[in-house]
């Protein structure tokens, strides 16, 4: 089976699913809503809008709740999307799934942070005409000079009625030696699971250390599913995933392993400066 498919998606929920894991969203996770294993589920949704539907309708058809991050459409990662932002948005919330906003305020507003923290409060509320956002995560934006996690050094989110900033807010607390600790970070970054070698801002870097001592490091899907049938996996996780990476479309898949291609080259110059 290939990797990043639609259906290599589905087995690696059922994966979990089948060994004990409650997959949740982010909000679920900051209300406190924290079961013996979890897997957070989040997805950013960096282009192509109308693959998370796709990925929202496969967790749905399993009981799986998500959450659903999405950038500003000036930023102009939609503009070649085959529906319309708003229509996917009611689709992923009718699933029954969290939506909130992937924010890049600062690199948009050229590092003014009194101009990003206007510039975030306007498209916050634009989100919150389909859904009443309470989380919001940053989005990467690797060829950026800025990070927009800067932004909270002068202003705070939760003044706005929100709980929650993955980067931030997340307990990614250091390992005990049984791994039951905090909650360890897995992104589809780089259309692998071990791409934070390569990655501008898309890692947890104070724990990627230790977590790699452990083994808990995995490049492809399979080899994933294969780690937590064999009880490998520890009982918290924050699973992150690019929807427009997972296509059953062939020539889709092909076009997107192309492009991610040329990214990783992009990123791990700018990593190795």
């Amino acid at each position: 089976m290939r990797d990043f498919t639609l259906d290599i998606y589905r087995e690696l929920l059922e994966t979990l699913q089948a060994k004990g894991y409650t997959l949740l969203s982010y909000a679920d996770y900051c209300q406190g809503k924290r079961p013996g294993k979890f897997v957070i589920m989040r997805h950013d949704v960096d282009a192509k809008p109308e693959n998370s539907l796709q990925t929202a309708q496969i967790e749905k058809s399993i009981g799986a709740k998500a959450s659903y991050y999405f950038r500003t459409p000036e930023s102009g990662c939609y503009k070649n999307s085959k529906l319309n932002l708003p229509d996917v948005i009611r689709g992923i919330v009718h699933l029954g799934h969290e939506i909130g906003y992937h924010y890049e305020d600062m690199s948009l507003c050229n590092g003014d942070i009194d101009k990003a923290w206007s510039h975030f409060r306007t498209w916050l509320e634009y989100f919150r005409r389909y859904y009443a956002v309470v989380t919001v995560c940053m989005h990467g934006a690797p060829t950026s000079r800025w990070d927009s996690k800067a932004l909270w050094q002068t202003y705070d989110y939760k003044t706005l009625g929100l709980i929650g900033e993955p980067y931030i807010d997340t307990d990614f607390l250091f390992w005990r030696n049984d791994c039951s600790g905090g909650v360890l970070y897995l992104t589809d970054t780089g259309r692998c699971w071990d791409g934070y070698q390569i990655s501008v801002r898309d890692k947890i870097p104070q724990y990627q250390d230790e977590w790699t001592a452990k083994g808990l490091t995995w490049h492809t899907t399979p080899q994933l599913i294969e780690a937590i049938h064999n009880d490998r996996l520890p009982a918290h996780v924050m699973l992150t995933t690019h929807p427009q990476r997972w296509t059953n479309n062939t020539t889709e898949w092909y076009k997107e392993i192309v492009l991610q291609n040329a990214k990783n080259c992009i990123k791990r110059m700018i990593v190795t400066k």
